[in-house]
């Protein structure tokens, strides 16, 4: 990063914010918020507060989710600035050769616009549609959907339409979309080395799937505050920050209240004035114009309103009108939180009379040949474990192959495994017993929100294996399962 994109640093107190309010904020995330990854506050331009919870650190890019739709919403804004497309655009225009067989009305009448505010009249997300489509053919199980309502007139949030833009976006400019911002956004803002998710046809998947770091988040909020100017250059015309973030559609049927203020342009309305763009298990970009204020937070939570309560309670009854005087106790206090911001480690006993007797052991599970899998399930085949001094090398295969965690003796020890599906993680992982027979390994794949802990318990000949994510979209405890030695 350069260091004129490198976000300036300064006191609270001399950008109007309490180091005793950041500070409360610090320790209400730790008390009532399980967990915050990092978070980067940034007032009149100038980060004021910042910290991660290690594993957790300022160079390692983190999965974004819906966040990722805000840039999205940003690459369609300077496709419309160069006169590629508007958002009066139909939709059905951009794919001839997807079309259904029968086109409604209400596709035949679906615009860009309607995909930017979520209002493209389907009644249900399509996303899981996408993933089961034929060949990989997203747009055309998009496209094959029913539109129930007139585009325009019903909020249903629905990644498939930012999907639909990305796929729009390349075929205009024949770059994906990680590729078409890189000049235009991504460089000039000092974002090195961004990554996006592909659907199987190599287009961005738009809706989730880019992974930067929390202050690349930091000075995405802090170029939008500034109305798409940055170090003096207009990067996003300020019109199209204006539309973006300002309500376009009515969205009073979610169920909470900062879901509840209006949708824009792949922005979310916000109680007191501000706006944000978010994504799953509590990554945000909250602008405050109001405060003059950006919040930058990456986190892995099952609710996502707790970690606003917890901003709007203790940050924004703080922020003052003109500078405070320094308190260098205060400011004293608040470092020594932030710099020792940590997950805790797997708790419990270094060793156990058993370990000598299951280590290196192979334990073999059942499997079911007619389970119906979901496409992001594994069947685990094999277990072993070998102990050391050190801590505990995992092994698990399945029809994937062979995975391996290797955890620190109640000490995070860092690493990368494939145990998850889909991609090799890095990860930081300890390990420790929690009853004679019991071993339980905390993993931390420290670019995602993704944190499993893993409990094997040793009866006689078998081994009980269960696996609990701490977040997830569908269930996070996984089915016991029971292999036997031999």
């Amino acid at each position: 990063m350069s260091i004129e994109n490198k976000l300036p640093r300064s006191s609270p107190e001399a950008q109007g914010i309490s180091s005793a309010a950041i500070l409360a904020f610090a320790e209400a995330a730790e008390q009532k918020i399980d967990a915050l990854h990092s978070f980067m506050l940034v007032r009149h331009g100038q980060v004021v507060a910042e910290g991660w919870w290690s594993p957790y650190g300022p160079t390692d890019p983190h999965m974004l989710f819906s966040l990722s739709k805000s840039f999205t919403s940003t690459a369609v804004g300077l496709a419309v600035a160069e006169a590629r497309l508007t958002v009066e655009d139909r939709v059905l225009a951009f794919f001839p050769e997807d079309l259904p067989a029968e086109i409604s009305e209400n596709l035949a009448a679906m615009r860009i616009h309607d995909l930017l505010a979520m209002a493209t009249g389907n009644a249900e997300d399509t996303t899981r549609y996408l993933h089961e489509a034929p060949h990989g053919n997203w747009a055309k199980a998009f496209l094959a959907r029913p539109v129930e309502h007139k585009p325009g007139t019903h909020f249903i949030y629905n990644s498939g339409a930012t999907y639909m833009l990305s796929a729009i976006v390349q075929k205009l400019t024949g770059q994906k979309l990680v590729d078409y911002l890189q000049p235009r956004l991504f460089e000039p803002l000092g974002i090195e080395h961004p990554t996006w998710e592909n659907c199987p046809r190599g287009i961005n998947v738009g809706g989730w799937g880019l992974s930067i770091q929390t202050e690349d988040i930091a000075r995405f909020g802090q170029l939008y505050l500034q109305k798409g100017v940055w170090n003096g250059q207009q990067l996003v015309p300020a019109t199209w920050v204006a539309q973006a973030t300002i309500s376009q559609v009515e969205n009073r049927s979610q169920s909470n209240i900062d879901w509840q203020q209006g949708y824009g342009y792949q922005f979310w309305r916000c109680q007191h004035g501000a706006y944000r763009g978010d994504g799953a298990f509590g990554q945000f970009c909250v602008v405050m114009p109001e405060q003059d204020a950006v919040l930058a937070i990456t986190s892995g939570v099952g609710d996502m309103q707790a970690v606003l309560n917890v901003v709007w309670a203790h940050l924004l009854p703080a922020f003052a009108p003109a500078a405070l005087a320094e308190n260098s106790t205060a400011q004293t206090a608040l470092s020594k939180q932030l710099a020792n911001l940590a997950f805790v480690p797997a708790q419990g006993e270094s060793s156990s009379p058993l370990a000598a007797k299951v280590t290196g052991q192979l334990y073999h599970f059942p499997i079911d040949k007619d389970k119906a899998m979901e496409w992001d399930e594994v069947q685990v085949e094999a277990i072993s474990l070998d102990f050391t001094d050190e801590g505990c090398i995992l092994t698990v295969r399945d029809q994937r192959g062979e995975h391996q965690v290797v955890a620190g003796n109640k000490a995070w020890r860092k690493g990368a495994t494939t145990l998850m599906p889909h991609a090799k993680r890095r990860s930081a992982a300890s390990g420790a017993w929690t009853a004679e027979d019991t071993y339980m390994m905390k993993i931390c794949l420290y670019e995602t929100p993704f944190c499993p802990t893993i409990t094997c318990q040793f009866v006689d000949e078998q081994l009980i294996y269960s696996l609990r994510m701490n977040v997830g979209f569908g269930p996070t405890q996984r089915p016991q399962l029971v292999g036997r030695r031999g």
